[in-house]
């Protein structure tokens, strides 16, 4: 084995500095009122699972919304007839733990959550996300035990043809703000150390790079 290869968490960690503060002060282990209105406006959610048969990674999307907030723990995406392969569910009632990643096209900002599943046959839940005539076979019922944003400049999306490039950026900028506000100022009263008084973002909208920048009030 090659002498570059990390083996250890001792070698991993050598490598990098200390993680910035407030990547670790803004996870929580519950949804925001913020954090429900994102998970309402995106019509996209990658679901990551493990099972004994390896790794899986699928795609979930429906209309913006589709995937509902119960309360502050709880979670609900219906899960449609597709190709039958079944490679998320037969992961899941094996293992129930979960990752989702939740998309806004136009927006930079994602929304990660992770938490464990019960699939439910539910009939009545079931009814609640008809569509066209057709039920979802069965709710994933999704209780959260982390959840936190990640804005990355690694990670940005062309807005689509038509949509106001002007209110994406509007949207972003509320919503990143307001977000790490309400954060920071229920967990410390004092700004964390190395945390910038401006707050820049860029966003990639239709090949346009805007860069918007802020006063964050932590207090």
């Amino acid at each position: 084995m090659s002498t570059s290869t990390v083996r250890t968490l001792a070698e991993l960690e050598a490598l990098y500095e200390t993680p910035v503060v407030t990547s670790l002060l803004k996870e929580v282990d519950h949804l925001t009122p913020l954090h429900r209105e994102y998970i309402e406006a995106s019509p996209f959610v990658i679901i990551a699972t493990s099972g004994p048969d390896g790794l899986d990674c699928s795609p979930r999307g429906d209309p913006a919304g589709f995937v509902r907030v119960v309360d502050e723990r709880t979670l609900l995406i219906p899960d449609r007839r597709g190709n039958n392969r079944l490679d998320t569910l037969r992961n899941l009632v094996v293992d129930p733990r979960v990752g989702l990643l939740f998309l806004i096209p136009g927006i930079g900002t994602t929304l990660r959550v992770n938490g464990t599943v019960e699939l439910t046959t539910d009939i009545e839940l079931r009814q609640s996300f008809e569509m066209h005539g057709k039920l979802p076979t069965t709710v994933l019922v999704v209780t959260t035990t982390s959840v936190y944003t990640l804005s990355s400049t690694s990670f940005e999306f062309g807005a689509p043809l038509g949509i106001d490039v002007k209110l994406v950026g509007e949207l972003h900028l509320t919503a990143e703000v307001e977000y790490m506000r309400r954060i920071f100022n229920s967990l410390t009263t004092d700004p964390p150390t190395g945390f910038p008084t401006a707050f820049p973002r860029t966003l990639n909208l239709s090949g346009m790079s805007w860069s918007l920048g802020v006063q964050l009030p932590l207090k």
